[in-house]
């Protein structure tokens, strides 16, 4: 059966490992080591990048997802629906949603192939069995599964372990929020394998009212290396019961109680289970050519649940009896209780070959996945059924089944000048086939093909050893998701020019990159602000817009004791033109700006050792207004805000019973800013005011984030 144990073979586009030293620069390689994902660039490449760290996210890793811990990259805007970083949170980079930022986990697709959405909060604690990641902003290189619109996060889990170990590390904080973490490994056993694993407990209240989390997760891998062949297995996942946070709040509700919750069913809840089984097979052919296959199989399935007062019994496919008033007459509503069903397969084969020799390098790469997505719904209690009806009963049904084929080619040529080239072609053929209908009670049929070809190109010259130039050009096309047709059927698939222009220097104590870009749309899909009745968000073709941008990123070391890392994002973020109706007539809004795009982001970070084993860091975020419609409406609009977050790291090292202890603790929001990161926006016809006239009026959402707050925590390895 599927639900058993199933490893599917794919063939990971991952050609060499690397062990990134620090955010900005530089890469140290180990060939022999786990599987890398060739879709990970070098220091030198001409694409816009960042890498991070397993120690860096260690340094703030006591419980928030993954998308918080990236806060202070550059062009990155996170938020989070409990407003404390725990649970449902989200990361858009450049002003584009998670929809269109690629993530892959060792190779892997993980955004949803259906929604194009991540879910963090599927995989809770995360963090925990990274070994380093790579952001990639723009389009970036080729990748697995769906092209980034945005930006793409190339995520590499724990690597082998040389020696054994067994660690256990524990956090708490505001909120009633607690982490708890056990990890180990074997070490290598007879030189060949290794086996090592961690479980993940995680609670918390959430800063908004009954939004709590509780989450569970696990990890499990082993390894074998002996000679040319390297084996891995993966075994990882999660489940989650998140309480609903997503309604928001109006402006009026947040000058009154900012962390009320709209929701007061005590089961309003999310409920689901994910579990991810990866094979990994990496060969070396010969002193030049190596070849990686690997094999998926994602494992979803749960529920949203949900009160509904006085709901259409319409809706329900008959199944609900219409209440009745005093006078004894039906009001065609109902009270009741329903579920909301998601029930998924996804299996992905990935493979390719890869040639090293001198200046020369090249890849040949191929990606096949196959997903299949049962969507229904029950009412699991109303207060009466009809005659043919009984609880549990299915209200709509509907099945999505989606192809993704890809095929990509890449190589990287060093002149003798010190110019090298990189081209990088792929070809993606997808079929999205749906039936059934959906929780609407529409008839969902659809048959689409896409055939896309994403070229990408570029150059960078190399002054000198410390300094680097680079320019590049690379296109990308991406379908819509399923929410994309059910709210329009005739949707387009969005495409995207991406230049991109830049200049990196490092030295010893002075690290610096500045890049320019200028990515140019056609029928982007983009926010409209809405959210649909699940709280998905709504997205809408845009004609044509662009995006034009400085990103600056730059590291001072001032002396052994203080170091300075800063980077800053100046953007201008513009549909061409709008068209929307407007009290029953269409309304030209001319030149607007996207949604959910501030024009400037800043963060900035001051590290003080004044030991080798103390550090204390000072990390701040400016993010500018920005608007969550598409029409520059005043009531749209969201306040620019700046946050500052303080954190302490101690590492002991006792001569005794534990190899390392370490004591770390952040303070988030150290000033008690009173912020909004995210919300959204609507508009209605009012029809029924003035008879005979339609008055298009609108309204607003929010969510607050965390005032003051604190997370502690305690590592013991031993």
């Amino acid at each position: 059966m599927k639900k058993n144990f199933l490893f599917l073979f794919f063939v990971t586009c991952l050609h060499s490992q690397e062990k990134l030293i620090d955010t900005l620069y530089g890469s140290k390689q180990n060939l022999d080591e786990v599987i890398v994902s060739s879709m990970r660039v070098k220091y030198t490449s001409p694409v816009s990048h960042s890498n991070v760290t397993k120690d860096e996210l260690s340094k703030k890793n006591l419980g928030q997802d993954l998308p918080i811990l990236l806060n202070h990259l550059p062009s990155v805007v996170t938020t989070s629906d409990a407003g404390a970083g725990i649970g449902y949170t989200g990361i858009r980079i450049r002003g584009v949603s998670a929809q269109s930022t690629n993530i892959t986990i060792n190779g892997i697709p993980f955004n949803d192939p259906e929604s194009h959405g991540t879910f963090w909060v599927n995989l809770p604690d995360f963090s925990s069995s990274i070994e380093s990641l790579q952001v990639q902003r723009g389009v970036g290189t080729s990748t697995n599964g769906s092209g980034a619109f945005g930006a793409s996060i190339n995520i590499l889990t724990d690597l082998v372990s040389e020696l054994p170990y067994a660690e256990i590390s524990n956090s708490f904080g505001s909120y009633n929020t607690r982490k708890h973490t056990i990890k180990f490994s074997t070490g290598k056993i007879n030189q060949f394998f290794e086996l090592s694993g961690r479980l993940s407990k995680i609670d918390s209240d959430g800063y908004v009212d009954r939004a709590y989390s509780d989450l569970k997760s696990y990890f499990l891998q082993a390894t074998f290396q002996k000679g040319n062949t390297f084996l891995k297995g993966l075994s990882f996942g999660g489940h989650e019961k998140t309480y609903q946070s997503w309604y928001g709040l109006t402006m009026d509700q947040v000058k009154e109680n900012r962390r009320q919750n709209p929701y007061t069913y005590e089961n309003e809840i999310d409920n689901y289970k994910q579990d991810h089984y990866q094979f990994h097979w990496k060969q070396k052919l010969n002193p030049y050519w190596s070849a990686n296959i690997g094999l998926n199989y994602t494992y979803g399935r749960g529920y949203f649940e949900q009160f509904r007062e006085n709901d259409s019994v319409d809706t329900y496919s008959g199944i609900v009896i219409s209440d009745v008033n005093q006078n004894g007459n039906e009001t065609g509503t109902a009270d009741l209780i329903r579920r909301r069903w998601l029930d998924n397969d996804f299996y992905v084969f990935n493979s390719s070959f890869i040639y090293n020799k001198s200046r020369l390098s090249f890849s040949i790469n191929s990606s096949y996945s196959s997903y299949s997505g049962d969507h229904f719904g029950e009412v699991i209690w109303a207060r009466q059924f009809s005659k043919h009806s009984s609880i549990r009963d299915k209200y709509y049904k509907g099945l999505g089944k989606k192809i993704d084929l890809s095929f990509f080619s890449k190589v990287s040529y060093l002149f003798e000048n010190n110019i090298e080239f990189f081209g990088d072609l792929q070809y993606r053929k997808i079929n999205y086939k749906t039936s059934g209908i959906t929780s609407d009670l529409i008839n969902m049929r659809l048959d689409e093909n896409y055939n896309f070809f994403n070229p990408k190109f570029g150059i960078s010259y190399d002054f000198n050893p410390n300094s680097n130039i680079y320019l590049s050009f690379s296109k990308a096309n991406r379908e819509p998701s399923r929410s994309d047709y059910e709210s329009n059927p005739k949707i387009k698939p969005e495409e995207l020019n991406d230049f991109e222009l830049g200049l990196r220097y490092n030295r010893k104590s002075i690290k610096f990159n500045i890049n320019a870009y200028f990515m140019h749309y056609n029928e982007q899909l983009v926010l409209t602000g809405a959210l649909d009745d699940v709280g998905t968000p709504i997205r809408t073709n845009s004609g044509e817009s662009y995006r034009l941008g400085l990103e600056i990123e730059s590291e001072f070391k001032i002396s052994d004791f203080i170091q300075f890392e800063t980077n800053l994002s100046l953007s201008k973020n513009k549909n061409k033109e709008i068209l929307s109706m407007v009290d029953g007539s269409i309304y030209n809004y001319g030149k607007t700006n996207i949604s959910f795009s501030p024009s400037i982001i800043f963060s900035n970070a001051i590290m003080f050792n004044p030991k080798d084993n103390l550090t204390f860091s000072l990390f701040s975020k400016f993010v500018g207004s920005q608007y969550m419609g598409n029409t520059d409406a005043v009531n749209s609009k969201l306040d620019s805000y700046f946050v500052n977050d303080l954190n302490v790291l101690l590492k002991l090292k006792p001569k005794q019973t534990f190899k390392t202890i370490i004591i770390s603790g952040i303070v988030n929001n150290i000033f008690n800013a009173k912020y909004i990161s995210n919300g959204y926006y609507y508009t209605y016809e009012d029809t029924w005011s003035i008879p005979g006239q339609i008055k298009t009026l609108d309204g607003a959402g929010y969510y607050p984030q965390a005032t003051r707050n604190f997370l502690i925590g305690l590592s013991l390895k031993f």
